[in-house]
């Protein structure tokens, strides 16, 4: 009970234990561990725990007999705090009800003073708001006790932000995983359609190739015999007009077959099968051979070609020179096909950086113009040479530009309407390892030869066209005695009979594929050591490879060149020769050593 009377001092009652004075029990509630204000019925502080103080930061002299509400205001910048207003509600309760009053947790914005920085400070604190009475019952007092929560709130509030980023974390986790399985599955998808295009587009690719390979048989086949016989007529005495029709038959011819052999090299190139022999290429002995080949023609359209230029021997660029040499051909033959009547053309070699080699043909014709350029190198594209009626195929300089960026160079093209054009062919430039080989003696092949002793040649093919152009060109070899055979199992008979010294084996025959033929020669110990020589209109290098492979001796493609058979029969059943393969020959019938 409170001392009302106001003495410090203890008073006696008999019988009855001794009350502490007024200002011990002042000590006593000042030190007490808690946090204690003592409000009166008007809310007014009249006594306060040190540890409040300490909590709130305030001081005893500059709070008590203040009201509670005037020290502890609300935080206008803070409407989140709602202690203030939830504390007054609270005590009014008390007031009215004369009962404890619990609060729950609460934040308070605590007002820092001056000396402290000032401003606010949050709390959370768990009051507790009991009433103390008089001996009348009313209210005297009221106990305002709090308990600081703030760090476990702050725990709390950590804990649930960790709660919080486990739970977005897990969500995105779940987000994640989805949209990786989603992904996955579109991967799947679209390897799978990767797939299927792969197959779609082996399957036109192995179309094309077996329409590629049907179209050079079918169109090598009859070219066989109008080149070969006309080659044939050529050689023969003949009047000055049928001369001239038979050039007419043999140029009408090679048109017919330069066409095909551009398309099949369009199709290796784009399938990455061109086969390329990439050598120090002499440029100078070149250019002197490309514009020796192309005098005629400049010489019948009145155009005037300038000498090989002077270029050291041992100049070269790296390229494979049947290929360069083709190139040229094709540069050449359009700057005079395309130049105008007593105009000219003029090549110059120079030096590039790097390393490079430069080759330029320019012409004094019509000229490009700059739409027509961008479609120059279109297969089929003749611009407005059709019209002026200028022979061409459309496909040159496709396959020139693709020769040459296969062997590592670049073909390119300058042109002004009306005053000519230059096209220009980079290549790196290379050292000569080895002297060129001597120039052969291409009209000792036609000239009839005999061997020491007399040779069998069987031919195994269905066409009589093809069988008399081989018996014609024989002839040439008089020691040579030929055994036609159209059906596979006639030949498979003949050879097991006459031992061939060679056999000429066509791959198309009715009764078995020429392949088979082959392998069973192979097979028998009769036969099996005489030398095959393919002779098909398959151009394809799949196929070319495929047989030199299995044990063909040398492949040669029809339409069949006189020089090269003879040059090949030479190699491998007469004498050695003491000169290389003609130049322009086909290179697969440069023949190997029998298996």
């Amino acid at each position: 009970m409170i001392d009302s009377s106001g003495s410090d001092g203890f008073t006696q009652d008999s019988g009855a234990a001794c009350e502490p004075p007024l200002a011990a029990f002042r000590a006593l509630f000042e030190a007490a561990p808690g946090l204690f204000l003592v409000l009166d019925p008007q809310l007014r502080i009249v006594a306060v725990s040190d540890a409040y103080l300490t909590a709130t930061m305030t001081l005893r002299a500059e709070i008590v007999g203040r009201g509670i509400f005037e020290v502890f205001p609300d935080n206008p910048d803070d409407p989140a705090a709602t202690g203030v207003a939830n504390l007054r509600a609270s005590l009014n309760r008390v007031r009215t009800g004369l009962v404890a009053d619990a609060m729950a947790v609460q934040k308070y914005d605590v007002q820092r003073p001056e000396a402290a920085g000032g401003g606010f400070e949050v709390r959370y604190w768990s009051p507790l708001n009991s009433p103390v009475l008089d001996a009348e019952g009313r209210l005297a007092f009221i106990i305002h006790r709090v308990e600081d929560v703030t760090d476990f709130v702050h725990l709390q509030q950590v804990g649930t932000q960790a709660q919080q980023r486990g739970d977005e974390l897990q969500r995105r986790t779940e987000q994640m995983r989805a949209e990786i399985l989603l992904r996955s599955r579109e991967l799947a998808e679209a390897n799978q359609a990767l797939r299927d295009a792969n197959d779609a587009l082996r399957a036109a690719n192995d179309a094309k190739n077996e329409f590629l390979s049907r179209v050079s048989h079918e169109l090598r086949t009859p070219l066989n015999a109008v080149l070969g016989f006309g080659d044939l007529l050529s050689l023969g005495e003949l009047s000055r007009e049928h001369h001239e029709w038979v050039d007419l038959i043999c140029k009408a011819g090679r048109h017919l077959l330069d066409l095909l052999n551009d398309v099949l090299d369009i199709a290796r190139i784009e399938g990455g099968h061109l086969a390329l022999t990439t050598d120090a290429v002499p440029v100078a002995a070149l250019l002197g051979d490309a514009l020796n080949l192309v005098r005629p023609m400049a010489a019948a359209d009145a155009v005037t070609l300038p000498p090989p230029p002077r270029l050291p021997a041992d100049l070269c660029v790296a390229a494979d020179h049947q290929r360069l040499r083709q190139v040229l051909l094709n540069l050449l033959s359009n700057a005079i096909k395309y130049n105008h009547p007593t105009g000219a053309v003029t090549v110059t070699v120079e030096h590039r950086r790097r390393g490079w080699l430069r080759i330029a043909v320019t012409d004094t014709g019509r000229g490009i113009s700059a739409d027509a350029l961008g479609k120059l190198f279109t297969p089929f594209e003749r611009l407005d040479a059709a019209a002026a009626g200028i022979d061409g195929t459309g496909l040159g300089l496709v396959l020139s530009r693709h020769l040459v960026e296969a062997m590592g160079g670049t073909l390119d093209v300058s042109s002004l309407l009306g005053q000519g054009s230059t096209f220009s062919i980079e290549l790196p430039a290379a050292i000569r390892a080895t002297a060129e080989p001597p120039t052969p003696d291409r009209d000792a092949l036609i000239a009839p030869r005999r061997y020491t002793t007399a040779k069998t040649v069987l031919y195994v093919e269905d066409m009589v066209a093809n069988v008399r152009l081989v018996e014609q060109i024989l002839t040439r070899r008089p020691s040579i005695t030929l055994i036609p055979a159209m059906l596979a199992g006639i030949a498979l008979d003949l050879a097991r009979e006459h031992r061939p010294d060679l056999v000429l084996l066509d791959l198309h025959l009715p009764d078995l594929p020429g392949e088979e033929v082959m392998r069973r020669l192979h097979a028998d110990p009769v036969t099996r050591d005489a030398p095959i020589v393919v002779l098909s209109a398959d151009a394809t290098r799949r196929q070319v490879d495929q047989l030199l492979a299995a044990g063909a001796t040398a492949y040669l493609t029809k339409p069949i060149a006189v020089r090269d058979l003879l040059t090949t029969v030479d190699t491998v059943i007469g004498e050695p020769i003491d000169h290389p393969t003609p130049p322009g020959a086909n290179q697969s019938s440069t023949p190997r050593p029998h298996q």
